[in-house]
């Protein structure tokens, strides 16, 4: 692979980067931790996420090796989803983010609120 920059690997680094640091990637693997092995609608419901994007989200999730799909051929069928060895693996960086997140929600409000009242008394560019 052709050197970039000095950073041999980045360009695969930042393939697994896009995958993993997505924010449904993300809650996906926070919700597998804390609930265990969920079905499809269940994940559905605990993130607020389209039908679609979940899909789409886990088919990719599965293929990095991340999640587990148990297909279970009843009526109506059924599929569950849990953490790979390898998703179990991203657990703990993943929690820290999300520890992260919640612990900086008020400074985050307010450097927010800050900019947006900075940038009303700005004069507007023409």
């Amino acid at each position: 692979m052709a050197q970039t920059n000095g950073c041999p690997d980045c360009q695969r680094i930042n393939e697994v980067l896009s995958r993993v640091g997505d924010r449904w990637s993300v809650l996906i693997v926070i919700s597998l931790a804390q609930y265990g092995v969920l079905r499809f609608n269940e994940l559905k419901r605990h993130l607020g996420i389209s039908q679609r994007m979940l899909s789409l989200t886990l088919r990719e999730m599965e293929r990095d090796g991340l999640v587990s799909r148990t297909y279970y051929p009843t009526i109506p069928p059924k599929v569950e989803y849990a953490l790979t060895p390898l998703g179990d693996s991203f657990r703990e960086p993943v929690t820290a983010i999300g520890l992260w997140a919640l612990e900086n929600l008020p400074n985050i409000d307010s450097a927010r609120a800050r900019y947006d009242e900075d940038a009303e008394k700005e004069p507007k560019s023409a």
